[in-house]
């Protein structure tokens, strides 16, 4: 008898990555030398001028149709009205209890400032995209609805939000006029030890009657964004990261290196990317600054066209 579930669901529980995706390859080996050497020798260079918009961000007066960096992987935007706010990671530091790398330059808006929101799209359970004490200070948590993958809605009610709907890939939820679509990505979950790939990762499909916006979370370059040009695209805008990506041994199967970003932009057919998940913090240790000058030579040498692969300012907003 055929198996009824998802090629992606496993059959013990838990997921993995869509058909198409590069493999695992990284040795035991591998990791330590990036955790032990890599990682201790990586230096962060020089703050490069013009990193941060110069007036200060008022998510509050966001038009229809503007998207807002606050750094990373954490996005404003307004929709049909709807102020929508993406893996809000505003604090100091990347992981559990304090540990974990530290922010490097700081979020464009406090979580404690944030405005009354009318949506949250989480895309998995990584620390620098699930920030438990964001989470926690921001002061809507039981009136603002918060969408996410499979699993990862305990973790969110842990920390006080009641309205939260889990989706699995190709799922989709209606907020008045916005459609949220779970879609597809090339990563991997997990908080601790012995939770790897328990809960589900995503890219988010986020369509008013008017934009169509792609958010990529954390994803590495696969066959699948083909099929999601084909069956959700085009989109008008397209969140993809672009940092974060070395060695590639352990990177290639989670984070998408700045050329691979435009080719997603390019498959799921997104008329503008914008390059995030650099800027802010040294999660690998290649030089943090240099993702934006290759996104843009990418965007050239396959016919994207640079004044389509947007590099903002932590702070900026633009129309779209």
């Amino acid at each position: 008898m055929p198996d009824p579930r998802p090629a992606h669901h496993l059959a013990g529980g838990g997921f993995r990555n869509p058909p198409g995706s590069p493999p695992r390859r990284a040795t035991l080996g591998d990791m330590l030398k990036f955790l032990l050497l890599d990682m201790r020798r990586a230096k962060l260079p020089p703050l490069p001028p013009g990193l941060v918009a110069k007036q200060p961000l008022d998510l509050a007066a966001m038009q229809d149709n503007e998207v807002a960096w606050l750094g990373h992987a954490c996005f404003a935007l307004r929709l049909d009205g709807r102020l929508v706010l993406t893996d809000p990671f505003l604090g100091r530091t990347a992981g559990p209890l304090g540990f974990g790398p530290k922010r490097f330059l700081p979020p464009a808006v406090a979580a404690s400032a944030l405005p009354r929101l009318d949506l949250i799209v989480i895309s998995h359970n990584h620390y620098d995209h699930i920030d438990a004490a964001a989470l926690r200070a921001y002061r809507w948590r039981a009136e603002t609805p918060v969408i996410c993958p499979l699993g990862v809605g305990k973790l969110l009610r842990r920390l006080g939000y009641s309205n939260v709907t889990e989706l699995d890939w190709w799922q989709d939820c209606a907020l008045a006029d916005l459609t949220i679509t779970a879609l597809p990505a090339v990563h991997f979950s997990g908080r601790g030890l012995f939770d790897r790939n328990r809960t589900l990762w995503a890219s988010m499909a986020i369509a008013s009657p008017h934009r169509k916006v792609w958010f990529g979370g954390d994803t590495g370059y696969g066959a699948v964004f083909r099929e999601i040009g084909e069956r959700a695209g085009p989109f008008d805008l397209a969140l993809v990261g672009i940092g974060a990506y070395e060695p590639r041994i352990i990177m290639e199967a989670s984070h998408a290196t700045p050329e691979e970003a435009i080719a997603i932009a390019r498959d799921i057919r997104a008329r503008v990317a914008v390059g995030m998940h650099w800027g802010s913090i040294m999660l690998t240790p290649e030089d943090p600054f240099e993702a934006p000058m290759r996104f843009r030579k990418a965007a050239q040498d396959q016919q994207y066209g640079e004044a389509n692969a947007w590099i903002m300012q932590v702070g900026e907003v633009r129309q779209f």
